[in-house]
């Protein structure tokens, strides 16, 4: 039986990442198979409830404001729009909805409410809810709780060394702070991070530790293969091969055995053959629909497709944790306290994200 560890290393990571393959693989399905029914997925819908404009400085980010990369930048949906298309997505499979807003942080006021609303609205279709909002305070993570949020997604990213050379805006520590103000409420915790945006297989291994050291681990750990969208300063980044998916996959099973494992962006450029390889090495969670935020993801009859082909069966909600109660705004606890945290501003720059920025006021100019 497989034990819950928070004291790996990355040199027991690597070593574990670079095993032959078929052991790789016979160890991590041996392990899924303890925790987790290996003919099920987990079909989420990804929802951006608020597009573009967002001031932070992510490498990978076609949202970033600062880049040119012809996203076109909306307002805040209506908690309506959000319910219709949260019954389309349950009526295609899916068990949870996660909603994306492209904001900094969280800030108390109209457009929170709003966001707390659709919450409330989601889970009482029975439906996981999911956000992904940014930086949160602990009496913003508890008035989400309270709407009936089931899990909350803020990723490291990558290894804190190699974040330096992703992120300037902001600092590892305060994703660390957001998933701990998390823990103190009843959301699960959702939390991984991306490959193929130049890091090397130690930065990957160094995600992994950071992960698993979270006490407890995330329920859910999507890795993302990096979709290099034209404009950002990552754009020349070449696809990561299927093999690096695939022990990814793997090893973060066999390091957190009880996680959600979520096969997210990068699918497109997937095989069948490729994706069948990470569910069998772990993989139990997939978002679904034609779109990631902003980046292209395979069509849901696409997905029902390859589901029947290989005797998958979509989640129920609920599965891993009871629906959490829906209180009304009216009935809450915890009041907007209207704080403004210091969330950190490192000092250095990046050379190719500074590039990218250059290029764009460039190319506006030149409009």
């Amino acid at each position: 039986m497989s034990v819950i560890r928070h004291d790996w290393t990355k040199e027991e990571i690597l070593d574990i990442y670079n095993k032959p393959l078929m052991d790789l693989l016979y160890e991590a399905a041996s392990i899924h198979r303890e925790h987790h029914d290996p003919n099920t997925v987990q079909v989420s819908t990804l929802l951006s409830i608020k597009t573009g404009g967002c001031p932070e400085d992510c490498g990978y980010c076609p949202q970033a404001a600062r880049y040119h990369t012809d996203i076109e930048a909306n307002d805040l949906m209506s908690v309506q729009q959000v319910k219709a298309q949260a019954l389309r997505a349950k009526a295609s499979g899916s068990s949870r909805v996660c909603m994306g807003a492209a904001w900094r942080n969280v800030k108390d006021g109209q457009e929170f409410d709003n966001v707390l609303e659709m919450v409330r609205t989601i889970n009482k279709l029975d439906m996981e809810v999911c956000c992904t909002l940014g930086m949160i305070t602990e009496n913003q993570a508890q008035r989400l709780a309270e709407a009936g949020l089931y899990a909350y997604n803020h990723n490291l990213d990558t290894s804190e060394e190699y974040y330096k050379e992703v992120i300037s805006t902001r600092g590892y520590e305060d994703r660390l702070q957001t998933i701990d103000n998390v823990r103190k409420t009843n959301v699960t915790v959702c939390s991984g991070g991306i490959i193929g945006m130049g890091e090397n297989v130690e930065d990957r291994a160094g995600m992994l530790v950071a992960l698993s050291k979270l006490n407890p681990q995330p329920e859910s750990v999507p890795i993302n293969a990096l979709v290099a969208v034209e404009g950002t300063p990552m754009e020349d980044e070449k696809p990561v091969a299927i093999w690096e998916m695939i022990r990814m996959v793997a090893t973060t099973r066999i390091i957190m055995p009880k996680t959600q494992v979520r096969l997210s962006a990068g699918r497109t450029e997937m095989s069948r053959e490729g994706q069948a390889m990470c569910f069998f090495a772990g993989a139990n969670s997939i978002f679904a629909g034609d779109k990631l935020l902003t980046t292209p993801n395979p069509d849901v009859n696409e997905d029902m497709e390859m589901f029947k082909m290989l005797g998958l069966n979509p989640q129920k909600p609920f599965v891993k944790k009871a629906q959490p109660e829906t209180i009304e705004a009216k009935d809450s606890k915890f009041e907007p306290l209207g704080e403004k945290p210091k969330w950190s501003r490192p000092d250095h720059t990046i050379d190719r994200n500074e590039t990218a920025k250059q290029k764009a006021k460039g190319i506006i100019a030149d409009k």
